[in-house]
């Protein structure tokens, strides 16, 4: 018997975590959000029976003491038109130092290395980033914008929000039984409910849980849209092949000229993050919505 689990993992133990776990039908058992390591293990212990296949999106392999690992820059490559490019990981982060999902890993007995096959005895758990697994399974031309940043008010939140769940039942409402999901059922009223940020705070990582719960399955059936940027040594992610047909979305520039003061400013702090000027300034863009 195989367990499916999902894990929106925050990198410290005051944010919110979320969990899904899956049955070894596939089908949605439980999900919720928590905040502590011992939350973590509680749910753990009483959801994953058997054999686990972990989906954590969060760096669980993270070597280098500064800049960013070579598979970011390779999913930068692959999925920045998309605007899904990941933050640099590094050792210099407190918090990456090490990683909470190597620790968790570890204290769970789950294998890290993407080469392991899971079943038969063994339990994995991988490194996942929903934003470019959802445009790829989604077949989107940019990412859903439902994270709560500057200049997005909460109509377009659930808006995008909407998407999202709409999304994830045609590509998983199937196998995961979401029509007969009273936990999901209830998700779906408070996205439509929702009047404020605090309101989709209340189910954002629960969500995410759920999606990673997802590709959690797909890896334990060995979809063969999921491939491994990176390795074990070095880091990687698990992520499916960038979607095929779609272009990027272009934004009007919102940005005077930048005088030879601010562009060499740009240039440093790239170069201390790890990135290109180009990176960092698309990264500035999104913020701001």
């Amino acid at each position: 018997m195989t367990t499916y689990l999902g894990i929106d993992l925050a990198w410290g133990e005051r944010a919110r975590t979320g969990l899904a776990a899956l049955d070894a039908a596939g089908r949605l058992v439980a999900s919720t959000s928590v905040v502590t390591d011992d939350d973590i293990a509680a749910f753990v212990a009483e959801q994953a029976a058997g054999d686990v296949v972990a989906a954590i999106d969060a760096p669980i392999v993270v070597p280098n003491l500064t800049g960013r690992r070579d598979c970011e820059a390779e999913l930068q490559r692959e999925f920045g038109r998309f605007h899904a490019g990941a933050h640099p990981s590094n050792r210099s982060r407190v918090w990456l130092n090490p990683p909470r999902a190597e620790r968790l890993a570890e204290r769970f007995g789950w294998d890290v290395d993407p080469r392991v096959a899971p079943g038969a005895g063994m339990s994995v758990a991988i490194e996942v980033y929903p934003h470019p697994a959802m445009v790829s399974l989604f077949g989107l031309a940019s990412v859903l914008p439902y994270k709560n940043k500057p200049r997005r008010t909460t109509a377009s939140r659930r808006e995008a929000f909407t998407r999202l769940l709409d999304g994830i039942e045609t590509v998983a409402g199937p196998t995961m039984r979401l029509g007969e999901s009273v936990r999901w059922s209830e998700i779906r009223s408070a996205v439509v409910r929702a009047e404020r940020p605090m309101h989709l705070a209340a189910i954002e990582d629960e969500v995410d849980a759920i999606f990673c719960a997802h590709l959690a399955w797909l890896w334990g059936q060995r979809d063969e849209r999921l491939r491994v940027l990176g390795n074990v040594a070095s880091g990687y992610i698990v992520v499916p092949i960038p979607p095929v047909g779609t272009q990027r979305t272009v934004r009007p520039s919102r940005t005077p000229a930048l005088s030879a003061e601010v562009l060499e400013r740009v240039a440093r702090e790239a170069t201390a993050r790890g990135i290109t000027p180009d990176e960092l300034v698309a990264e500035a863009l999104d913020r701001m919505g």
